[in-house]
């Protein structure tokens, strides 16, 4: 009787695990899936005189190129990707600092509790002060037509691509910083301790130990920041002023146009070219997650 009831205990738990994850990989699919491939489907139809006709053609996705659409695409392409590159660089020191510096218990609370209190707060309005801050008679033109450099005030702080990426390293700061936090605070210390045990110099414990086991932190700020990035449209609208042009301007467009398969399209364009992104960043992490490889990478 003991056996039965501590072998059926184990297949019990096992069976209402299982059940629970198949109840919420089901909703998964069907609230997040299936919109997803609805909305692909949909961008194969077209729209003549503002109604969509529902007939399969590649003319939606043709249109992407032979409307100027494919230089949007390579700048949101080319913005994304420079933002996440900077964050990440600005971001792992700062994510190593905080988690394995000399840092109180305190000052680290402070930090994160300043670096989550921007999730509280509307996008649009953190924008809309940087603009007032960054126009030509903002506080900064302000400052640096009284300190003698110019005697004019600045007009190129706003209304460009600076302006933009500006914003966006703002926006996306906490998202890269967070993930990378989360995983360099667990990795055990007695791992660095040993390391410098046994001779190892900080260069050495830094893309041999902590590197590597960071990887999925690493990963998941590069998916979190890139994908909002590759999606933003509040930064080009209050900060490029219209001379900025990325995909979510385009969705904006083609919605107030009634062109809902453009809509699709576009989106479904996004999708596509995140999803490669993020498998070429799993090839990567993949190749250089063991503890060795990334240090003989680099001093190759």
């Amino acid at each position: 009787m003991a056996a039965n009831s501590k072998t059926s205990g184990p297949g019990r738990f096992r069976l209402g695990s299982d059940t629970v994850v198949n109840v919420y990989f089901l909703l998964w699919f069907c609230l997040v899936i299936i919109p997803l491939i609805v909305l692909f489907a949909f961008s194969f139809f077209e729209t003549k005189s503002f109604v969509t006709t529902y007939r399969p053609t590649l003319n939606t996705w043709l249109s992407l190129l032979d409307s100027g659409r494919l230089t949007v695409s390579l700048r949101t392409l080319r913005i994304a990707l420079t933002v996440t590159l900077i964050e990440f660089i600005i971001a792992f020191p700062f994510s190593l600092w905080l988690a394995k510096g000399k840092v109180s218990k305190s000052t680290q609370a402070i930090v994160l509790a300043l670096l989550t209190i921007p999730f509280f707060l509307d996008l649009s309005s953190r924008i809309i002060i940087w603009r007032s801050i960054l126009s030509e008679n903002g506080l900064i033109s302000h400052l640096i037509v009284q300190s003698g450099l110019t005697s004019s005030p600045v007009d190129w702080l706003l209304y460009n691509e600076w302006a933009v990426h500006f914003g966006m390293l703002l926006t996306y700061f906490p998202t890269m910083v967070l993930p990378i936090y989360m995983a360099i605070s667990i990795i055990d210390d007695s791992l660095i301790q040993a390391s410098g045990d046994l001779g190892a110099s900080r260069k050495d414990t830094l893309f041999r130990i902590i590197v590597p086991l960071s990887l999925p932190g690493i990963l998941a700020g590069f998916i979190l920041t890139l994908g909002p990035a590759l999606a933003a449209w509040i930064e080009p609208s209050m900060l490029g002023g219209g001379f900025v042009n990325l995909l979510s301007n385009s969705v904006e467009s083609a919605y107030g146009a009634l062109r809902y398969p453009v809509v699709a399209a576009l989106s479904s364009f996004v999708m596509i070219l995140l999803a490669a992104l993020v498998i070429v960043l799993a090839i990567v992490a993949r190749r250089f997650g063991n503890l060795g490889s990334i240090f003989s990478a680099l001093r190759s």
